[in-house]
């Protein structure tokens, strides 16, 4: 009936359940990078990044090359163990930037490419504004295969549609979490919950119009949406999900036929304009198309600065001194060699996290050792 996904970067799950392709964000990345068993895999990743783009490159370069690296060096080894395709996502930043995530989208192909992996065995996940549709509608055309992400609304999914996407993925639980929030609601039957309610209504529409676009329900809460989602094109699961579903026995049938679509929508057409003005009349699927962008991109900016800490380490200090560095030339305005609270651009917590010795100076030896601090309290 349908194509199970493995929703995690941890590699001993997609292991364990064997799915035909796997898919992951920064969320799942950051949860990944945190298993002592994968530290080799981020090493690498920061010492691929550091040759790429020299040894004078400063550590935040350094860093942005790392991101790619670590996101297809999970992605090659997910493909050892998967004989499908895995989703590799766009930074979420830059999800209101159509070129900037071409280009990213580009980027992430070439890394796959040069390690031997074809097109077909990857999705490139991107955000579902209207600039991420319209970038993955150019990608589409060049032979490069999108997973358009964070999709709440039927607008969103129609433009998808229309651009000839290869693969959707509505978030079912996210939405069961945005009525839950709103009614007060505690719980909803399967047949009742909205997020099932809007993937089937999408799915009825792609497969009544012919449209080519593969529809993959995502982020789900319970087997309870899982189970009425049965005949969708694909569902990506997490591994506890997976586990449920393994120790339950009942009977599975089809709530989804392509076949047979069970309802009848007149075909839309979607510009700017309409997909604007469908997106402001659903509070969801703004709000938490909104909340998905940020969180992804918190995600992202978390693993950035644990792998400037961890840099630090391989290189015995030499990125530390790059941030140093860095830091001087931004904030040291008067150029005498130190850094007043008055010219100090950052935040006084930061700044007293530098200054070792309570002096109101910053020298760089005291940003040098304050360093490792200052990151940890970014973190925090």
């Amino acid at each position: 009936m349908t194509v199970v996904v493995a929703d995690t970067g941890e590699l001993e799950a997609i292991r364990t359940f064997k799915p035909r392709d796997a898919t992951t964000n920064p969320s799942l990345i950051l949860a990944a990078a945190q298993i002592p068993a994968y530290q080799d895999l981020i090493d690498e990743a920061l010492r691929l990044s550091r040759h790429r783009i020299g040894n004078d490159a400063p550590v935040e370069a350094v860093v942005d090359e790392a991101l790619d690296e670590i996101c297809v060096i999970f992605g090659k080894e997910i493909l050892k163990i998967i004989p499908g395709r895995v989703s590799t996502e766009v930074d979420a930043r830059l999800s209101f930037d159509k070129e900037a995530t071409i280009a990213k989208a580009r980027k992430i192909i070439s890394l796959y490419n040069e390690a031997g992996i074809s097109n077909a065995h990857i999705l490139i996940k991107i955000a579902s504004t209207w600039e991420g549709i319209k970038a993955a509608e150019i990608l589409e055309k060049e032979g490069i295969n999108c997973n358009l992400t964070l999709l709440f609304g039927f607008g969103q999914a129609v433009a998808c549609a229309e651009a000839g996407v290869t693969l959707i993925s509505p978030f079912v639980g996210r939405i069961l979490d945005w009525y839950k929030a709103k009614t007060g609601k505690d719980s909803y039957s399967g047949p009742e919950d909205p997020g099932v309610i809007s993937v089937t209504k999408i799915f009825n529409y792609f497969k009544q119009h012919g449209y080519k676009t593969e529809v993959m329900g995502a982020s789900f809460r319970n087997i309870e949406e899982i189970v009425e989602l049965a005949g969708c094109d694909l569902l990506t699961i997490s591994p506890k999900l997976l586990q449920q579903l393994r120790s339950t026995e009942s009977s599975l049938s089809r709530k989804l036929d392509p076949r047979n679509p069970a309802s009848i929508q007149p075909k839309l057409q979607i510009d700017k304009e309409s997909f604007d003005q469908m997106m402001s009349e659903d509070q969801m699927a703004r709000e938490k198309l909104d909340e998905g962008i940020r969180g992804f991109s918190k995600a992202i900016e978390t693993l950035e600065a644990q792998l400037a800490h961890r840099l630090a380490l391989l290189e015995g200090g030499k990125a530390f001194k790059h941030v140093v560095h860095e830091i001087f030339m931004l904030n040291d305005l008067d150029g005498d060699g130190c850094i007043t609270r008055e010219e100090w651009l950052g935040s006084d917590a930061v700044f007293d996290a530098l200054d070792n010795d309570h002096d109101g100076r910053l020298l760089q030896d005291d940003v040098l050792s304050g360093l490792g601090a200052a990151l940890a309290f970014t973190r925090t």
